[in-house]
């Protein structure tokens, strides 16, 4: 093993495990206060909530996907995954160990990505390609993706035959009621066809037959399919780490109001990764790593705990585009579909106002 050196160090070690929107964040929120160091396993910075209009417009993901080193300009950033933390080091698959005074854990849920940003855009150009020439589409999964997904392919191609199958007895089960039915009528209008309570067997279709049976014993012709289902947390590999006593019974770290894990006074963790009853959300995970940076920060400085800042869960928002122009929108004490919620997220699905808090021109890709 193969242990790196910091530079500067002083107490300014601050390892971010993971890039994705917390991960991100915090390293250029931290990288002129700071030594830091990003590892990742890949080498950008996917703007997630954007990543379905990419599949039915490939170029769209010039700005979704950001290179690590274009927001990161005073950091270190290590493209290979991290495989376990000591109380003083993190090392990676690579066999590298870097030491830290901070630690940052922000490793969201595991999804297997290309590690590079071009292979990436290949991947939406050949998912775009494969929507394309299908005449058929059949969806799996009813949650934001799928809905989500389903909504962009019915209304850029609505020529298309779209289905979509959810296990549940509703789209959506993380909002509310009403904003669950306002999409499952706004996918009614466009023709989508939505199958609930069942379950689709993907093996059923054997080679050059594309009919796949239900687990209601219905049966689905589509010429392609996507899985949209719900990925694990990225925390499995902490068991064997010395912050497997901080995980809950769901694989979570539990952490203080602070979002230091419990009981550890400079192991802060952010984003879906934490245990706060909360939405797991973009915007909230933004909000996590303003928190846990400004009491970095502070406490680099050689503050008084005293003053570190709490983080306080606010009201559940959530905003589920309907392709291009139309969302639904649940707040607190409304919710609201159509073209007027659309406006707040739907046709830039925030990407120019996420660019731009990583120090990035809104409007330029990279």
């Amino acid at each position: 093993m193969e242990r790196t050196e910091s530079e500067s160090g002083n107490g300014r070690r601050v390892v971010v495990i993971g890039g994705g929107v917390a991960g991100s964040l915090a390293s250029k929120s931290l990288q002129f206060d700071s030594d830091v160091t990003l590892i990742d396993p890949k080498e950008y910075f996917e703007i997630t909530w954007a990543s379905l209009r990419s599949m039915v417009e490939p170029s769209f993901a010039e700005r979704t996907l950001i290179n690590h080193k274009k927001y990161l300009h005073n950091g270190r950033v290590v493209t290979s995954p991290a495989v376990n933390i000591t109380n003083s080091e993190v090392v990676t698959a690579d066999g590298l160990a870097f030491g830290y005074d901070y630690l940052v854990i922000a490793t969201g849920h595991n999804d297997v990505l290309p590690r590079t940003r071009q292979e990436k855009l290949s991947q939406y150009q050949s998912e775009y390609e494969k929507i394309k020439s299908s005449e058929s589409v059949l969806i799996v999964g009813g949650g934001p993706s799928g809905v989500e997904l389903a909504a962009e392919i019915a209304v850029d191609f609505p020529e298309k035959k779209v289905t979509l199958v959810h296990n549940g007895p509703r789209l959506l089960e993380f909002v509310g009621q009403k904003a669950a039915d306002k999409a499952f009528d706004w996918l009614k209008t466009k023709k989508v066809e939505v199958i609930l309570n069942q379950r689709v067997d993907l093996s059923s279709a054997s080679d050059g037959d594309k009919n796949y049976r239900t687990s209601g014993g219905e049966t689905v012709h589509a010429d392609c399919y996507f899985l949209c289902i719900g990925k694990p947390l990225s925390s499995e590999w902490l068991k064997g780490t010395v912050l497997n006593d901080n995980l809950d019974g769901k694989g979570r770290l539990m952490v203080d109001e602070y979002l230091r894990v419990n009981g550890r006074k400079n192991v802060f963790a952010i984003g879906d990764i934490t245990d706060i009853p909360e939405m797991k959300q973009g915007y909230i995970a933004e909000k996590h790593a303003s928190v846990a940076t400004k009491n970095i920060k502070l406490l680099m400085s050689g503050g008084n705990e005293k003053k570190l800042s709490s983080y306080k869960p606010g009201s559940d928002i959530a905003i589920i585009s309907l392709g291009r122009k139309d969302s639904v929108a649940q707040f607190p004490f409304m919710t609201v579909s159509g073209c007027v919620p659309g406006l707040l997220k739907s046709k830039d699905l925030f990407v120019g106002k996420t660019r731009k808090a990583r120090g990035l021109d809104p409007n330029i890709v990279d």
